[in-house]
C-alpha cells in the first residue's frame, strides 16, 4: 500500500484533471489502479498538479525529445533504478530497454549489479556516467570523456539531467512505498541496510545482503 492515498480523477481540480487526462492519455488505462488511482509516480504527481504537471513535462522532453538515441536513454534510466531499488521503475523500463535494442543479458546484470557485458561502446559509455553519478554524484574525467566522444556536449547535459530525473523519481517511488501491480515480481528482495543492492560489495568487499 502507496504511504500517499489514491487521488481520483473526480477529487482534483482543474489543472489536476488536466494533468491526470495527460498522463492517461499518454499511456493509457493501464496507469489507473484498481483503487481508481494512478499507479506508478504519477499518483505523486496528480497529488501536487503545480510541481507534477512540470515533472510530467521534463521527463516527457528526457525520454523523449533529446538528441540521445532511446537505446541509451534506457540504459541509463534502469541503471539509476538500480541503484535506488526503485522497483516499479524497473517493472516499467527493463522491458522498454530491450525494446530498444539493449540486450537482454546486459539488463539482467544490470539488474543484479554485475558488470554488464556489453558489446557496443556508446552503451558501456553511457551506463559508466550512470553508474558513476548514482554512486558519488560525479564524473570522473575518463568517464565524461568516453560518453562525451559519442554524445557531445549538449547530449552530456542531457545525460546528466535524465540520471537527475529518474534519480528523483527513483526517490518518490521508493520513499512513498509505490508498489508494483498486482501479479508483479519485484526485482529485488529489498535494499540493504546502506542502500547497496543485494551484490554490491561493500567497503570490506563483502557483498551486501549475503553472509
Amino acid at each position: 500500500m502507496t504511504r500517499i492515498p489514491y487521488v481520483r480523477r473526480e477529487e482534483l481540480d482543474p489543472e489536476g484533471q488536466q494533468l491526470w487526462d495527460g498522463i492517461v492519455g499518454g499511456r493509457g488505462d493501464l496507469v489507473v489502479t484498481a483503487e481508481g488511482g494512478l499507479a506508478g509516480p504519477f499518483n505523486a504527481f496528480v497529488t501536487v498538479p503545480g510541481a507534477g504537471r512540470r515533472l510530467s513535462a521534463l521527463g516527457a522532453k528526457l525520454r523523449f525529445g533529446t538528441s540521445i538515441e532511446r537505446r541509451l536513454s534506457e540504459i541509463a534510466i534502469i541503471t539509476t533504478g538500480a541503484r535506488w531499488q526503485a522497483e516499479f521503475e524497473w517493472y516499467a523500463h527493463a522491458p522498454m530497454a530491450r525494446e530498444h535494442g539493449v540486450a537482454g543479458p546486459v539488463v539482467d546484470a544490470i539488474g543484479r549489479g554485475e558488470d554488464p557485458p556489453f558489446e557496443a561502446e556508446d552503451e558501456r559509455a553511457v551506463y559508466a556516467v550512470a553508474r558513476q553519478l548514482g554512486q558519488s554524484g560525479r564524473l570522473d574525467q575518463d568517464t565524461y570523456d568516453a560518453a562525451h566522444r559519442f554524445l557531445g556536449d549538449a547530449g552530456m547535459v542531457e545525460l546528466v539531467s535524465l540520471c537527475g530525473y529518474y534519480t528523483l523519481i527513483s526517490f518518490l517511488l521508493n520513499s512513498f512505498e509505490v508498489p508494483l501491480p498486482p501479479g508483479a515480481a519485484p526485482m529485488w528482495d529489498g535494499p540493504a541496510p546502506d542502500g547497496r543492492g543485494p551484490d554490491r560489495p561493500g567497503p570490506d568487499g563483502h557483498e551486501a545482503g549475503r553472509s
